[in-house]
């Protein structure tokens, strides 16, 4: 080889190595300048900071985890910024452990990687922050709660009938579930809408003095002009409603009817009340006569036969009296020329202002008539109340339900149980009479425990008409009275 050959080969290796030399410092200032940043797929706290250094790293971070968080209630729209609810980004540990994760290879060994393209991929930093959860919840309570929760309106009557109109349905905010959702939301770098879950308020019913108010439209609209008075007794509340109807206006309550067959509740009850468990077969048969079909004649052979031969209707009425009955009697045998066996004046009889003409054998007002039946409802529930408290030993809570049974056997498909849907059941006792004097109806009753899915109630209504009572009339009357109390407790099934 000729020696200008190998000079040029000397120069040659030599532009070589320095041109090598020179890559490998571009290189090693790349890798510098890359080493001082995050590198390519770092993700902090879920926002990509690859190229960026420290402090743009923080800013970034700030920025993004600043940013309010929007809520969605209902139709509503309410923005939260993280600092109203405490939150804190701990911006300085989640960047000492990006360093950590980025300085963690030696220097040259990474620089190695670096040049054959083999970096490892950097793991991504989780979130580290706080927030207040009493804060958060204080916030969504007053602020958002407080303005949006809408209350249900209760259904109101419809003037002239005896339906409701359908109230509408209120929202209550989830508390516990909207803390963890705009927390997690507050967490979230891009997710920052969130639709507050909350519960659904059926609509209330009506007021229970609305109630009032409506089944004295009901009087109105059918233009009673006789002498009405109305008794209702919610179960579960022990709330009252308690009226009388004189010809348009409302007078005082407390008016003395005759109580016709309805006074074969309080018949039974003593009857019952001087029975050994279990009944007789002849005094059942006389009792199914009295209470399902009505009649008289079985009525005075269980007074004759189990309470007193001679004076069971004063014994009836001394039972009633213990219980604290003061206007409810039976002052005579059913059947016709029977002697009156007392004369009774009671408070109710007594008034001056207003007469029903009730009967001198029989009488009652409906709110008597109503809590004997109360009387006996809690007795077939619980075996307790007035029964077991003036007659302990006497009345037992089998007997009760019994009776009740008996109620529920007069299936007449008149009055109060017209009012109500079929399979509804009514323990009830009705009774009118036809006047031996003119021939005609003056006082129609109807006296009921009625059991609605809604809810159970005692409805008694005593009817009067000096002239003459029309049953059609007066039936459609009971009837629509009827149906506005049972929507008032069903009001989805009206």
């Amino acid at each position: 080889m000729r020696r200008g050959d190998t000079a040029i080969l000397r120069w040659i290796s030599i532009g070589v190595l320095f041109l090598g030399l020179l890559l490998v410092v571009f290189q090693l200032i790349q890798y510098s300048r890359l080493r001082s940043a995050y590198p390519t797929g770092t993700v902090i706290a879920g926002v990509p900071v690859a190229g960026l250094d420290r402090q743009q790293t923080a800013e970034r971070l700030i920025q993004t985890y600043s940013m309010p968080v929007e809520m969605r209630y209902g139709d509503a729209v309410v923005q939260i910024k993280p600092s109203v609810a405490g939150f804190k980004l701990d911006v300085e540990s989640m960047l000492a452990a990006a360093d950590q994760q980025r300085i963690s290879l030696p220097f040259w060994n990474a620089f190695w990687g670096f040049l054959w393209n083999q970096l490892p991929e950097p793991a991504e930093i989780p979130i580290r922050a706080e927030t207040s959860d009493e804060r958060l919840r204080a916030y969504l309570r007053d602020e958002v709660a407080a303005r949006y929760d809408k209350l249900p309106s209760p259904a109101q009557p419809v003037p002239g009938s005896s339906s409701f109109s359908p109230g509408k349905p209120g929202t209550v905010l989830d508390l516990d579930r909207a803390v963890i959702l705009v927390t997690d939301a507050m967490r979230n770098p891009t997710r920052r809408v969130v639709n507050l879950t909350y519960s659904i308020q059926n609509p209330t019913r009506p007021s229970f003095p609305n109630l009032q108010v409506m089944m004295q439209q009901v009087l109105a609209v059918n233009e009673f002009e006789g002498l009405a008075e109305i008794y209702l007794l919610d179960i579960q509340t022990g709330q009252e409603i308690n009226f009388a109807w004189n010809a348009g206006e409302i007078i005082a309550p407390g008016i003395a009817f005759t109580a016709a067959s309805t006074m074969k509740i309080p018949i039974m009850l003593s009857t019952f009340r001087r029975l050994d468990e279990p009944s007789p077969a002849n005094i059942t048969s006389l009792m199914e006569s009295m209470i399902e079909l009505s009649e008289n004649d079985p009525a005075d052979r269980l007074m004759e036969e189990v309470i007193d031969n001679r004076l069971g209707p004063l014994a009836v009425t001394e039972d009633l009296q213990k219980m604290g009955y003061e206007n409810t009697f039976l002052a005579g045998f059913f059947y016709p020329g029977a002697a009156l066996l007392r004369d009774y004046d009671t408070p109710a009889n007594s008034r001056t202002d207003v007469s029903a003409d009730p009967d001198r054998y029989n009488q009652t007002t409906p709110v008597e008539a109503g809590m004997l039946l109360n009387d006996l409802y809690q007795c077939a529930s619980t075996g307790g109340g007035t029964f077991a408290a003036v007659f302990p030993g006497q009345i037992s809570q089998p007997e009760c339900r019994l009776m009740i049974s008996y109620l529920t056997k007069n299936r007449i498909a008149v009055l109060i149980e017209a009012g109500v849907p079929e399979g509804v059941q009514v323990a009830h006792k009705h009774g009118w009479l036809t006047d031996p004097a003119d021939g005609l109806i003056h006082t129609i009753s109807d006296a009921a425990i009625v059991y609605t899915p809604g809810g159970n109630f005692i409805f008694v209504i005593y009817l009067y008409d000096q002239e003459q009572l029309l049953f059609d009339p007066a039936n459609a009357l009971v009837a629509s009275i009827t149906q506005s109390i049972y929507n008032y407790y069903n009001l989805a099934g009206q």
